[in-house]
């Protein structure tokens, strides 16, 4: 059988005149099932973040790489919602706003990825926990959402198969920076997942992958525009990486902050958690997340999300007795007040502890981090070091420790902006 020819699509982009919701399913189907080549998938790429997509554009994108695979359809007693981050330091909320939300009547089929560069991935924490299983056939999956209200698995080769291939086109074509090529990737595999509504926290500061708060404005219009326009409610919200959102950064360091915030720990974490699932809610027409989470009852979703796959029953009673310990632990010394703070770089020193990688196929260490850091404001000295580290030996914890003395930089400085930056609602 003789497959459509993609070369005028490709030109059509290229020289400006725009993408179509034909050209869009052509390009997107064809990546899918392969007869699209590297070479042209490429040229793809690089005639979008030469030439760029208008909104209408953006949208055919999104909604025929959503459909270039399976499309998730849910039969449930309430509805179904979820949050994505475009990636941080010690940003675990996933872990708390998933059964936050399902304990509050709504279910979270929350399709989450591995951490890659200096960032971590919620998949790679939660498989910390002895037994917990991510990898979950669509049965599965179906089945914990229905029973606990609440599942967080990894992508199904099924969902939005166009986004797996044309995601390591980009990487290796130069073309990752595309906002709408960003767009039409983060919004086909979420809206894969059948969602009634979504809430966007795009990252802004020297943690994020958008360090100017400009560029984290546009993404984050650009991504609500978007979702709304390929039929999902959608808010987003710009929010703070000058610091690490939790105190840890590490992937068994950062489930115990979750678990502490779940069993009523205050902090930036708590505080972003349930702000973000408070947006969700109100997309659904629902509240409470304030008073789920005081009562304890998201602590015992998140218990019984926990067994349901596969991990072990007294997680929440006994975190240490599960979770990993990395054998070596250092103090950070330093002296006066922190300033500011080169997030991108703590992230750096945790993937040289081994605990992030550089390639997709590299292994994890979830003993190893960063905990207890100081955040900007609070005074270091003799009695409280910036942070210790995790190490799997003595040499690499001293390599971390002057890393993360030389991302502080101490003396006076500016307040710390808001932790919520600005709310982006659809234009």
């Amino acid at each position: 059988m003789t497959q459509p020819d993609p070369r005028p699509v490709i030109a059509g982009v290229r020289d400006g005149r725009g993408l179509d919701e034909a050209g869009a399913a052509l390009i997107s189907r064809g990546i899918a099932e392969g007869w699209v080549s590297d070479a042209q998938a490429g040229a793809f790429a690089m005639a979008v973040l030469l030439s760029g997509l208008d909104e209408a554009g953006r949208v055919a994108l999104t909604k025929a790489m959503r459909d270039s695979g399976h499309v998730m359809r849910w039969d449930l007693p309430g509805p179904v919602v979820d949050k994505h981050s475009t990636g941080g330091i010690g940003d675990t909320v996933s872990l708390v706003l998933a059964p936050l939300v399902a304990s509050c009547g709504a279910f979270v089929p929350m399709i989450s990825g591995r951490g890659l560069g200096h960032t971590g991935g919620t998949l790679d924490k939660l498989e910390a926990i002895p037994g917990f299983q991510t990898d979950l056939s669509e049965e599965e999956f179906r089945s914990i959402v229905s029973g606990q209200g609440c599942a967080i698995v990894s992508a199904s080769r099924e969902l939005a198969p166009a986004d797996a291939r044309l995601y390591a086109i980009r990487d290796e074509s130069a073309t990752v920076g595309s906002i709408d090529l960003i767009t039409a990737s983060i919004l086909s595999k979420k809206l894969a997942a059948g969602l009634d509504g979504l809430v966007l926290d795009v990252k802004q500061g020297t943690g994020a992958f958008l360090r100017s708060p400009q560029a984290a404005l546009e993404l984050a219009q650009v991504l609500v525009d978007t979702a709304n326009g390929a039929g999902c409610p959608t808010r987003a919200y710009v929010t703070d990486m000058d610091q690490p959102l939790a105190r840890a950064a590490g992937n068994a360091l950062e489930l115990r902050e979750a678990i502490a915030v779940l069993k009523g720990e205050k902090g930036a974490l708590a505080e972003l958690s349930l702000a973000l699932s408070e947006a969700c809610l109100a997309l659904v027409g629902l509240a409470g997340a304030e008073k789920a989470l005081a009562s304890g009852f998201a602590a015992e979703r998140f218990a019984r999300m926990v067994v349901a796959q596969g991990g072990p029953t007294d997680l929440l009673d006994q975190p240490d007795a599960h979770l990993p310990s990395a054998p070596t632990i250092l103090p950070i010394p330093a002296e006066g007040r922190v300033a500011a703070i080169d997030v991108e770089a703590l992230g750096h020193a945790v993937v040289a502890l081994g605990g992030g990688r550089l390639h997709a196929g590299d292994r994890i260490d979830p003993r190893v981090g960063l905990a207890d850091l100081l955040r900007i404001g609070e005074e270091a000295g003799p009695d409280r070091p910036l942070g210790f580290v995790h190490a799997a030996n003595e040499a690499a914890a001293a390599a971390a420790v002057a890393t993360v003395q030389a991302a502080y930089l101490m003396g006076d400085g500016p307040a710390p902006g808001p932790l919520i930056r600005c709310e982006v609602s659809p234009a």
